[in-house]
């Protein structure tokens, strides 16, 4: 919320100043506007070193050091004594894991020969897909529902990260093979 108001108020400011700064045709004066300084969100604003003096247009340069009467804290800064708004707290974001892709053996059953190839960030699954499933025929229909089903980054294997998946319906021989090569797929990523 003070990132936006600072934002908003800077953006503000810097229109106004430009506005004026660049004056009307003919204009043989410049105005100087007087801005306080900015403050990156989440700093402390008496961290900051202390401004020159900054002349105005309406008089003499003003300072901002204190002045002799004013009140400072035992660190020596005027204001020191005002609450100061948290640090923010460093950002060092892990390294993003690496996509990396595992693949089962070859189960051989009654109609073919598969393989399962898993995909995984890190520890987690992000893809699967069938390889090697029959094309055509009724086994290659039941390929085509094993696949829908459990491959794909949307699949039942991504779903539930793991093979304990359901059969599919009619298809339960390739439903068998995919899931025991999925199974050692996974066991190889660990």
């Amino acid at each position: 919320m003070r990132r936006a108001l600072l934002a908003i108020t800077g953006l503000a400011a810097g229109t106004t100043a430009l506005v004026v700064l660049k004056g009307s045709p003919g204009a043989s004066q410049v105005a100087a506007v007087e801005q306080p300084p900015v403050v990156p969100a989440g700093s402390d604003p008496a961290a900051l070193p202390e401004a020159a003096s900054t002349p105005t247009a309406s008089g003499p340069a003003r300072s901002t050091r204190p002045t002799p009467g004013a009140r400072q804290s035992p660190t020596g800064r005027a204001g020191a004594d005002a609450p100061r708004p948290a640090a923010p707290a460093p950002t060092s974001s892990a390294p993003r894991p690496t996509l990396r892709t595992v693949s089962g053996p070859q189960v051989t059953y009654e109609y073919g020969t598969l393989s399962v190839q898993i995909t995984l960030s890190g520890t987690r699954i992000v893809n699967a897909t069938g390889i090697g499933l029959p094309q055509s025929g009724q086994s290659g229909q039941r390929s085509d529902d094993v696949q829908a089903t459990y491959s794909g980054t949307s699949g039942e294997v991504v779903r539930r990260q793991s093979a304990g998946l359901d059969t599919v319906s009619d298809a339960t021989a390739t439903s068998d093979a995919y899931k025991k090569s999925l199974q050692a797929a996974i066991d190889r990523a660990r």
